[in-house]
């Protein structure tokens, strides 16, 4: 027993040999849904006639039938009971109406200012996709893009490390939704041996997924260094390495 407990003792005071991160995969969900394929427009449009022959009438054509046939009496039988100085609005009056606002609206574009200038900086840009945030960091003396990490301290969860590493880039002010208290990723790599030891090996990132609550970022405190991306385009930005490590928990994104 006392020697199980020495070698207790030794291994709960040997030095950490790896370096730990906590890392936010921060996500804008999708403002609008994407355009229908077209068998997906096939079988809306049979699913909605299928609705449409099973359906039972609303109360608007109830009463836009019962409306026809009291006309249709009163112009057989010449006979008006309307009260006098009384405004009767009827159903179709009321779909001539409805009609005029819908010839006034106007949908927003789907395509906006941002996707015409390819500006990855901002949020108002592919509104049918996901959009990950990506800062560019110095990891030794190279500047990479990667998601929002940093070191993990004593005292500190894995999770707010990751939300310390959100407060980092976008400021205390930043809405944001971090799910769940483990890790749904991780992403292990060695030092260059230049400057590997026995006491510090590599790192080991830890990466969190959250999705922001607010489009609104006026309040934050946005770095320079910083994009929006979808999945297609995080090729663009991230090493091949880190890609392929963190590609495979981004299956949803």
């Amino acid at each position: 027993m006392a020697a199980a407990g020495a070698r207790w003792v030794c291994a709960a005071a040997a030095p950490r040999c790896w370096r730990l991160f906590g890392a936010v995969c921060l996500l804008r969900l999708p403002r609008v849904t994407q355009p229908l394929r077209e068998e997906e427009e096939e079988m809306a449009a049979l699913m909605g006639q299928i609705e449409l022959e099973k359906s039972h009438y609303s109360d608007h054509e109830i009463r836009k039938l019962e409306e026809e046939e009291l006309l249709r009496k009163r112009k057989e039988s010449a006979y008006d009971d309307e009260v006098p100085g009384k405004t009767v609005i009827m159903a179709r009056d009321l779909e001539d109406k409805w009609e005029q606002k819908f010839l006034r609206f106007k949908a927003a574009p789907r395509i906006t200012d941002a996707d015409e200038s390819n500006n990855r900086t901002s949020l108002n840009r592919k509104l049918d996709r996901n959009l990950m945030l990506l800062v560019k960091q110095r990891i030794g003396n190279q500047e990479l893009w990667l998601v929002p990490q940093v070191e993990w301290q004593p005292g500190e969860t894995l999770r707010s490390t990751a939300e310390r590493a959100m407060a980092t880039f976008l400021g205390d002010h930043i809405e944001a939704k971090v799910l769940g208290n483990a890790p749904y990723g991780i992403y292990k790599y060695k030092f260059p041996r230049a400057i590997r030891t026995e006491d510090n090996v590599g790192a080991k990132v830890f990466f969190f997924k959250a999705f922001l609550q607010s489009s609104d970022l006026s309040q934050t405190e946005k770095k320079e260094n910083h994009v929006w991306v979808t999945k297609d385009e995080l090729g663009d930005y991230l090493k091949p390495e880190y890609l392929k490590k963190v590609s495979r928990f981004l299956l949803d994104l």
